[in-house]
């Protein structure tokens, strides 16, 4: 899942299929239960018969990122890649995006590439990165424990959101 989706010319359905073009109905429309796509999917004229588009540019980003989750679910790999799979969305939506991607990561190996820290902080295993360097690692408890680099981002990231 990337942090910029790619979607094609096709319906919502063949987009979420698109790693298995065999799913039945009944799959697709499971898997976007899953990653909280559906209900913005039927509120659509014609549903999951949608024709999607010039990359979908009539869904926002964070319903794009959803379908992409969903191609995700379906696939059902055993490693999951998310490279800053919430960077594009509203605070509403990375809220959904989170639920999805820790329904999605249940059971399997996850690979999080993020900035944001809400989006990383209940990992088994943090890598702080500093100019391409893997200056700290731990759990988010452990790290804050340490009054470091990662401390220092997080109170950062925490006086931002409060504003």
């Amino acid at each position: 899942v990337l942090q910029d989706t790619w979607i094609f010319t096709g319906t919502i359905a063949e987009n979420i299929a698109y790693g298995k073009p065999d799913a039945t109905r009944e799959e697709i429309i499971q898997v976007a239960k899953l990653a909280m796509a559906d209900h913005f999917i039927r509120t659509l004229p014609l549903g999951y018969d949608t024709v999607l588009k010039n990359g979908a540019d009539d869904l926002s980003q964070g319903q794009r990122q959803l379908l992409t989750i969903a191609r995700a679910f379906l696939v059902n790999p055993g490693i999951l890649v998310l490279d800053e799979a919430t960077a594009n969305v509203d605070t509403r939506t990375e809220v959904e995006v989170q639920k999805a991607m820790s329904q999605l990561l249940k059971g399997r190996t996850g690979i999080v590439i993020a900035h944001r820290l809400s989006t990383i902080r209940d990992a088994d295993l943090l890598l702080v990165v500093n100019h391409g360097q893997i200056v700290e690692q731990g759990t988010h408890s452990e790290l804050l424990a340490r009054g470091g680099y990662y401390k220092e981002l997080y109170e950062n990231y925490a006086k931002g959101m409060a504003l």
